[in-house]
């Protein structure tokens, strides 16, 4: 299912401004020198009421848990932070995951996976499912993966990883939502060019600088770094968001055709004007908010779902 919010004029104006304060620095090309700044415009994100930050160690992997004062028992969220593989932080995404993990009531983990270049693949999606790996040997009964951008990517990428452990008796997450996920390092969407003008932030080079960073080489359709390119069948329910007016569009349109086809159980709700991971500017974006909500309500209730679900099992 496919949903188009239109532009509202409380955020037409918004928009327009933030284009204009983007315009002088659209194309340039990000490396780790651009972390403290990536990491800054994250944390002015609002936090969120109730939220509890503790550093962590799961699954050998350092992050951060959110920890809401009435989280559910025994159900968690995985929230992989975006940054082109290259650039972000757990701690820098504490305020905004911590939204979400206020909205569903789920003690949440975010993993400080390891970045390019100083880590190539596949060290990022390595470290994801430790991370994963660790919250079900913690007691994790269900699990709600979400990730923005190329943590996006990486959220999908572990679904169809996991699905290939299920045999094996591998915990399955109960859901996922992705947020403009980088679905193809490939780049061979066509929004690279029907966007190319529209998207106020990225162009096809920049990405193309991330790509290279992480690959170093390495085979670009390989699902475990394009999900796009992955077997999509018995995937968990799937929720993904993306702004019209971004470059990276085609890669969550391509990727919700691919699962339906495949038989997810996949909506895809595309925002019109929305530049990329808009719902981070939860203080500017009328259309954050809404989407940060139905986000929170599709987690939810697939946590409770799954809830309800083992109690009549065990009944």
């Amino acid at each position: 299912m496919t949903t188009i919010h239109p532009l509202s004029p409380q955020d037409a104006t918004a928009v327009a401004a933030m284009r204009q304060a983007a315009s002088a620095h659209k194309g340039e090309a990000l490396g780790p020198e651009a972390r403290p700044m990536f990491d800054a415009m994250l944390t002015a994100t609002p936090a969120a009421a109730g939220i509890r930050v503790e550093p962590a160690t799961v699954g050998g992997i350092k992050g951060f848990w959110l920890r809401p004062d009435t989280a559910q028992p025994a159900a968690r969220m995985l929230y992989v932070h975006g940054g082109g593989y290259v650039l972000g932080s757990a701690l820098a995404l504490t305020n905004f995951a911590g939204q979400i993990a206020a909205w569903i009531n789920a003690d949440t983990f975010v993993p400080d996976y390891r970045l390019a270049p100083e880590h190539p693949f596949p060290a990022a999606i390595d470290d994801v499912a430790a991370a994963y790996r660790g919250l079900v040997a913690e007691g994790a009964e269900r699990i709600a993966v979400v990730g923005d951008s190329a943590g996006g990517g990486l959220t999908l990428a572990l679904l169809s990883i996991l699905v290939g452990e299920k045999a094996k008796g591998v915990l399955q997450p109960v859901g996922a939502a992705v947020m403009s996920p980088w679905t193809d390092l490939a780049l061979d969407g066509a929004s690279f060019e029907t966007r190319a003008e529209a998207d106020p932030i990225f162009t096809r080079d920049v990405l193309q600088v991330f790509a290279d960073a992480y690959l170093r080489g390495h085979y670009a359709y390989d699902p475990k770094a394009s999900p796009l390119y992955a077997d999509l069948k018995n995937l968990p329910p799937i929720r993904i968001d993306v702004g019209d007016d971004e470059v990276l569009l085609d890669d969550a349109v391509r990727y919700a055709e691919r699962a339906q086809a495949a038989g997810v159980d996949v909506t895809l709700s595309v925002w019109e004007g929305m530049p990329h991971v808009f719902q981070s500017s939860l203080d500017r974006f009328l259309a954050a908010e809404q989407s940060v909500k139905a986000i929170g309500d599709f987690l939810r209730q697939r946590l409770v779902d799954a809830a309800h679900i083992s109690t009549r099992l065990e009944v």
